[in-house]
């Protein structure tokens, strides 16, 4: 959405922008290092801490500021409110009741997804029986106990999204134009994109590659790019007039890919919940 300079109310964008300069890497800021990822004067990004930390969304030591709780009435009343966490969520619980691994929902912003639904297994069905028709064509007593999770991986989490499997079908779903804008501004400071482990694709080109077959089998597989150890099976949810609005995955450990649990159940599960998902979105 392009605005109009005379309708931007410019004290709320830097507001805005102190608050997301907060992250894993920096918990903490100070007036300085605020000033540094927002591109404010110092005086400017202390103000908007101060206003911040009065209206409650930042703490503070008087030196130091960091998030406070109050933060997470935005993301409460975006999951509370917005259709597609609604919409998506008790697909997503039955799948992870049926088959026992990960699931998430996330779109796409700027250079990565968000998780916006997500559903874990509950520990009790880990020592119980199948649920819901049974385990499909796997013992509960044969699968391994532990379920691998990305590092850090949440209800708003941000992940890099050339390196995840949801991230490269939202990816492949760009207009060309939008996809070689995406890359060029991902690229402009190195020329490649970030690694993350010693199998993240970082070249524009190979990843290209990698988006023009997720395009034509309509699903991505992405194996320990994001983080060692991790796998998961992405594919696209779309609406009825076929637009990719986010993509569904499953996280699975290296013994389940091994033993053929992406094309044996996992797709076919990810594809039918898609085809069902489809009339709401």
């Amino acid at each position: 959405m392009t605005l109009a300079a005379a309708d931007t109310i410019a004290g709320l964008v830097k507001g805005l922008a102190v608050l997301e300069s907060f992250d894993t890497e920096r918990q903490r800021l100070n007036a300085t290092l605020a000033a540094q990822r927002t591109g404010l004067s110092r005086a400017a990004a202390r103000r908007h801490l101060l206003t911040l930390a009065h209206l409650g969304y930042l703490e503070t030591d008087g030196h130091d500021y960091w998030l406070a709780p109050k933060v997470l009435r935005l993301a409460g009343r975006y999951l509370a409110s917005a259709r597609l966490p609604r919409t998506v969520q008790p697909v997503l619980d039955r799948l992870a009741a049926r088959v026992r691994e990960s699931f998430s929902v996330a779109v796409l912003d700027d250079e990565a997804v968000v998780v916006v639904a997500r559903s874990v297994p509950a520990a009790a069905q880990e020592e119980g029986g199948d649920v819901l028709g049974g385990s499909l064509g796997e013992p509960a007593s044969l699968r391994p106990r532990a379920r691998l999770l990305a590092y850090g991986l949440h209800l708003g989490a941000r992940l890099p999204a050339h390196a995840t499997s949801t991230g490269r079908v939202l990816l492949a779903a760009l207009p060309a134009a939008q996809l070689r804008a995406w890359l060029a501004a991902r690229c402009a400071a190195t020329g490649r994109l970030p690694r993350l482990t010693p199998y993240t694709v970082t070249e524009p080109a190979a990843l290209k590659r990698v988006l023009r077959e997720v395009r034509q089998q309509d699903y991505c597989l992405c194996s320990e790019e994001h983080e060692l150890g991790v796998h998961a099976v992405a594919v696209p949810l779309r609406d009825l007039q076929g637009r990719t609005v986010a993509a569904l995955n499953a996280v699975l450990s290296q013994q389940r890919l091994q033993a053929g649990a992406v094309q044996r159940e996992l797709l076919p599960l990810l594809q039918e919940a898609a085809l069902a998902l489809r009339p709401l979105l």
